[in-house]
C-alpha cells in the first residue's frame, strides 16, 4: 500500500471542498470545458489547464471547473461556458490562452461577460 503525502490529502479535501460547493450551489462560478474528441484536438486540454493554473496561482476556491463531452461545434473549438447562479450560462468559442485569462479575470471573477468571444447566452445551467 502506498503511503499518502500531505500534497495527496490537500488535493483530496480540495477536490471534496469543490464537490460540496457545487452540490449548495455556493460557488462563485462553474467553468466547463467542452472535452470531446474535436475540443481535445483544437486545444481543450490547453484551455482547462490554463483555467486551473491561473485558479491555483491566485489561490481561488470557490470557482468549479468540469468537463463535458462534445457540444456539436467542432469548428468554433476549444469551447467553454462560464456559468453563475440565476444569470444566463455564457458559451465561449474559438479560446486561447490569452482569451482564457480575459475570461478569467472579468467573467469568472467579477460577473462581467466579455462578448467578443461569447457565441451565446443561455441553454444551460448551473446545477
Amino acid at each position: 500500500m502506498t503511503k499518502l503525502k500531505v500534497e495527496d490529502l490537500k488535493r483530496v479535501k480540495d477536490e471534496a471542498k469543490r464537490t460540496v460547493l457545487l452540490r449548495e450551489g455556493t460557488a462563485r462560478a462553474k467553468v466547463t470545458v467542452y472535452m470531446g474528441t474535436c475540443g481535445i484536438t483544437a486545444g481543450a486540454r490547453e484551455i482547462m489547464a490554463e483555467f486551473l493554473k491561473l485558479i491555483e496561482e491566485r489561490n481561488v476556491d470557490d470557482v468549479i471547473v468540469t468537463s463535458t463531452a462534445c457540444a456539436g461545434l467542432c469548428s468554433k473549438e476549444p469551447m467553454i461556458i462560464v456559468e453563475y447562479r440565476f444569470k444566463p450560462p455564457i458559451k465561449y468559442i474559438e479560446l486561447t490562452r490569452e482569451k482564457v485569462r480575459e475570461i478569467f479575470d472579468s467573467h469568472v471573477m467579477k460577473g462581467e461577460p466579455v462578448p467578443k468571444y461569447a457565441l451565446g447566452v443561455g441553454s444551460e445551467s448551473m446545477v
